[in-house]
Parts: structure tokens; sequence; C-alpha cells
């Protein structure tokens, strides 16, 4: 015989009370309200966007291929992307990022296990010890003083907060917005990320770009140097000569350790990033990848849709309106159901008997009347917060749009920039060549040579550094619109 049977038997007995309980409470809720039709029509969650004129395109026109969700591959570079699945993989920050998404998504099943029943088992003994003169009609004469009563019992309480005026739908709806916000928030910062590993890595290949034209410059004025010094000692050249040499010479031994103090920290920030110790052993090429072809942007209402931080600002907005329309229902009655069926005897052994049954039902009708104005408070802070959330999202927009036109326009920029420098230091190279060769035949003086030599430097150092620039405008535009880590449906 299954022991379980009374307990169980009990069990169905509340749960048919607590129906034909329920039965009834239709009737109870149309009396409520009606007499609250006085008071005026509840308020509805209403759905607010930010309305506004978008251009139908980008002021900027792009072409080639649409935003990949791995913008990285676009670059062709193998190594690149090695990094960067190191870095989605140990970061800090992400991890960080996944923690707060976990932290939103226990606190959106929190909130929705309000809306349910709450179910509870209890069991409970007692045993104590009573005088007899406190018991009336008891005979003290009989030799004993106190009596010793033991009391045990077993339950399963239940209570449910019936959500009337969807206030608990509303907190629950809230926190599940605020756990999708969070998922996005966790894909902006993969891409930030991402954005970051792949501007530190280029940084450190430019930066060792750097470092070996400095050190070729370092090689070509020591022997420059050595040169006008032997000319000097045996009187062919002014001594001025030797001396501006030699300063141009440790300018550049200078300008060399500058770079490779550059080089260091760019290095340590990419291992960093890769959440490795940054001790300077990560291997890099020596060469920056081409440029590739500039992608198709769409139409700027689509980055609405795509940007996850524009995302999460919306979904903060309809989690900030689901509040408003909870602390509304606040101010409206609260039903609440409340029941416990178990048993309950002076011998442990007769809890197992259903002919000690006990059960008990009760029902809660609550009105806020005075509360010292807390709740009108919560309504004006949620009216507040909606607000806030409303300019949020406004003001990110606006950014993002800014962030896509700027990138845009300074791609028509950057590539003129760098055509220009790139034909500025061929030009630079040759007048340096020509200035070597008429200073030997004491044609020109040594103060040309010298300016010829650090424009050379200056506009290939330029040079690389705008190439850097056009890489780094091209993640920021990948950013920017919102390419890479897809959102789930």
């Amino acid at each position: 015989m299954d022991r379980r049977a009374p307990c169980l038997g009990q069990c169905q007995q509340l749960f048919y009370i607590l129906r034909e309980f329920s039965m009834k409470m239709p009737y109870l809720i149309l009396v409520v309200i009606s007499c609250l039709s006085a008071c005026g029509s509840l308020s509805t969650q209403t759905e607010k966007r930010v309305q506004g004129e978008l251009p139908e395109n980008w002021g900027t026109e792009t072409e080639s291929a649409m935003v990949e969700p791995s913008w990285w591959l676009s670059f062709d570079d193998p190594r690149l992307t090695i990094l960067i699945n190191e870095a989605l993989l140990e970061n800090p920050k992400l991890r960080q990022a996944d923690a707060v998404a976990q932290q939103a998504l226990a606190q959106a099943k929190i909130a929705g296990a309000d809306r349910l029943p709450q179910l509870s088992a209890a069991l409970n003994s007692s045993r104590q010890q009573q005088s007899l003169a406190t018991v009336p009609g008891a005979n003290v004469d009989s030799g004993a003083n106190s009596i010793i009563s033991e009391a045990h019992g077993a339950a399963l309480n239940i209570s449910w907060e019936i959500d009337l005026w969807g206030r608990l739908s509303s907190l629950s709806a809230a926190a599940r917005a605020d756990f999708l916000a969070s998922e996005q928030n966790f894909r902006a910062v993969q891409q930030s990320i991402a954005a970051q590993t792949a501007k530190a890595y280029f940084a450190v290949i430019e930066a060792g770009q750097q470092v070996a034209l400095s050190t070729r410059t370092v090689t070509i004025f020591t022997e420059t140097a050595r040169q006008v010094t032997n000319r000097a000692d045996a009187g062919v050249v002014a001594p001025t000569d030797k001396l501006l040499a030699i300063t141009n010479l440790e300018t550049a031994r200078a300008g060399l350790e500058q770079r490779r103090d550059a080089l260091q920290r760019f290095t340590r920030q990419l291992e960093t990033l890769l959440g490795d110790y940054p001790d300077c052993s990560i291997d890099t090429p020596q060469q920056l990848p081409p440029i590739p072809a500039l992608l198709t942007t769409g139409v700027p209402a689509s980055l609405l849709t795509r940007r996850p931080d524009l995302l999460s600002a919306e979904l903060g907005l309809h989690a900030a309106g689901f509040r408003e329309a909870a602390s509304r229902s606040a101010l409206l009655p609260s039903i609440s159901l409340t029941g416990s069926v178990g048993l309950q005897s002076n011998e442990f052994s007769d809890l197992l008997k259903g002919n000690f049954s006990v059960w008990s039902i009760a029902g809660q009708l609550v009105q806020p009347i005075f509360q010292g104005g807390r709740l009108r408070a919560n309504v004006d802070l949620a009216q507040a917060q909606q607000r806030a959330a409303v300019e949020a999202y406004a003001d990110a927009a606006l950014n993002s749009f800014a962030e896509v036109e700027s990138s845009l326009a300074s791609e028509v920029f950057l590539v003129g920039q760098e055509a220009a420098l790139l034909r500025a230091s061929d030009a630079s190279t040759e007048a340096e060549r020509i200035a070597s060769n008429r200073y030997e035949q004491g044609v020109i003086l040594f103060l040309t040579v010298l300016e010829s030599q650090q424009r050379a430097l200056d506009t290939r150092s330029a040079y690389i550094a705008a190439r850097l620039a056009r890489l780094n405008n091209r993640i920021d535009l990948h950013l920017a619109l919102g390419g890479g880590f897809e959102s789930n449906p």
C-alpha cells in the first residue's frame, strides 16, 4: 500500500477547495471594478519609439559587399583571425559581460516566479511540559505537578497573488527586457573586444614598421656622420657640418627609442586583450595587410535593428515602460489566496492516517489608502525613468548615425591623404639621394642634405601611420554598422 495516498488525497482536496473559491472570484472582481469606475479608466502599456525623419541613403555612397558577421576575415590575415578568436575566449571583460547577462537571466526568472502559485511543504514537531496549576479543572492532588504533551504536523501550503491588473506580469516583462538588453550588451562587448584586438594588432605591426624605419635611418645617418666627420677633420668641409651631422644622428637615435617604447606598449596592450601575461612575447607580421574593398552600408534605418547598443537602449525603453505600468497597477487593489492542507496529531505515527487531516483557505483583498505618497512617488519615478530612457535611445541613435557618417567621410579623406603621402615619400627619397650627391660634389650646403634626410624620414613615417589610420577607420566603420555576432532571433 502506498503510504503517500493520504497526503495526495489531501492535496487534491485543497485544490478542489481553491477551485471552488476561484470560481466565485469573477463576481468579486466585477464588484471591485465597479467600485473603481469612478476613479477613471485603467492605464494601458503603450510602446513608445523615437520618431524622426531619416535619409534614404548615407552622405557617402558605398559599394561592394554587405557588412559581414566576421568582418575581420575581410582583412585576409590568418594571424589576426586567430588572435581575435583567442580574445573572444579569454578576455576578462567579455567573461564579466557574460556573467552580467546570467545575472539578468536569473533576475528575469525570479520576477516571473512571482506570477505563479507558491507551494511549500512543512513538517513540524513540538514537545512541551505544562504545570497542572495552570490547567482548569486539573487534579493537583494526584501527585503529578505537570503534564507533557506532544504535537506533530505535516502541511502543504500554497499562496497565490492574482495578477488582476498586470502588475506582476509588467514587472516580469521588464525583467525579461533587461535580460534581453544584457544580451545585446554582451554582443556589444564582443564587438568592442574584437575591434580593440584588431586595432592593437595593427598598432603593433605599425609600431614595428616605424622601429624598422628608424633603425634604417639611424644606420644611414651614422654613415653620413662618419663621412662628414672625416671630411671636417681633413679640412674639406666646415666643422659645423660635422656638428650638424652628429645632431641629426642623435635625434634619429632618440626617435628610435621613442618608437621602441611605443612598440612595447602596444604589444603589452594586445597581450592584455588576449588574457595573457604582458611580457612582449607575442609574434606579429612585419607588414600591414592591404585595405579591403569598402563595404555596402545599407540604409540608415537598418542601423536601428543591427547595432547592439541601439537594441539594448530600445529594450531599456521597453523595460521602463513596463515598470511605469507596474507602478500604476500598484495603486489598485491586490487579491491573494492562501491555503494549507495537512495532518496533525499528538502521535507521530498517526500522521500517516487520513483521519487526522486539517485544512484552511483564505482570500484577501487589499486596497492601498495612505502610504505617505510613496506609491504616487513611485509612479513619478517610473515616468521620469521612462522619459530618460527615451532620451537615452535618441542620443544613442544620433551618435550611431554620426559614427557611420564620420567613418564614411573619413574613408574618402584618408584615401587622399595616403596617396599624397606616398607621392611625398617617393619624392623626398629621390630628393635625399640628389642632395647627398650634390653635397659630395660641393654644389650645395650640408643643411640641404639634413633637411632632405629629415623630410624623407618624416614622410615615410607619416605614410605608414596613414595606412594604420585607414585600417582603424575601417574597423570603426564595421563597429559603427553593428557588424559581427548577429543577434539570435
